[in-house]
């Protein structure tokens, strides 16, 4: 008696839709997070506006919307919008991986290492190590809890007591890179995904991912840095 998964008994006209489902919900939530990525970058370049006109964006952000609504409704719907799309995002990724090796049980015996970008081949333990980074981040700067000036401080103060370590620079910056090739694959293959890209506009899609998420983490890294060697303090 032969005993088949659920997986297997897919036909391949179903696997194909849960396949592109699953793409559909890593592209629409990848959306999602870059649309916050723009903005955070944004807030975080008002620290160059100086300690009042930071702590008071930070403040800003807590109010919007009211009195019509509570104090922090806006800002806890946000966070609940990304909260979702973060946990969309990685359950599509792993799904697809392990249907692509349930497909694919034995390994190649070459790899065409040509074919795939280093940005493709490191997808996935990037993306942990951004995961991880954004718990970490959540942790120092906006609840304090590992934050070397602590809680009880304004966000501007945090920002710079952390920052002014060059350990914790070293790793916001190590997780920066990694999220630009993150993000430079996932523009590429959203605009796959979504059918906004053929061949013609293959190398248009590619240098604009590429110039994008280029730009977007120069934007991040520009405030460790400044804050690192003294030009914000």
């Amino acid at each position: 008696m032969t005993v088949t998964d659920q997986a297997q008994r897919r036909t391949p006209k179903e696997a194909k839709t849960s396949s592109v489902f699953k793409k559909v919900v890593m592209a629409v939530s990848g959306i999602v997070m870059l649309l916050y990525l723009v903005a955070h970058v944004v807030g975080n370049l008002k620290v160059f506006a100086g300690r009042e006109s930071f702590n008071s964006y930070s403040e800003w952000i807590r109010t919007v919307g009211e009195p019509a609504v509570p104090h922090q409704t806006v800002l806890t719907i946000v966070r609940i919008v990304l909260l979702v799309a973060v946990i969309a995002h990685f359950w599509a990724a792993v799904s697809l991986w392990r249907q692509a090796k349930r497909a694919r049980p034995q390994a190649y015996v070459t790899k065409k290492s040509v074919a795939q970008s280093y940005a493709s081949r490191t997808m996935r333990w990037g993306g942990v190590i951004v995961l991880l980074f954004i718990v970490w981040h959540i942790l120092d700067l906006t609840v304090g809890a590992v934050n070397p000036d602590g809680g009880d401080t304004t966000p501007y103060d945090r920002l710079v007591a952390s920052f002014s370590n060059p350990f914790i620079t070293a790793f916001y910056v190590l997780a920066l890179i990694l999220l630009g090739m993150h993000l430079r694959h996932g523009i590429w293959s959203a605009t796959q995904t979504l059918g906004q890209s053929n061949r013609r506009r293959e190398r248009t899609v590619n240098a604009f991912a590429l110039v994008f998420s280029t730009v977007l983490i120069a934007g991040f890294l520009i405030v460790p840095f400044s804050v690192l060697f003294g030009l914000v303090d």
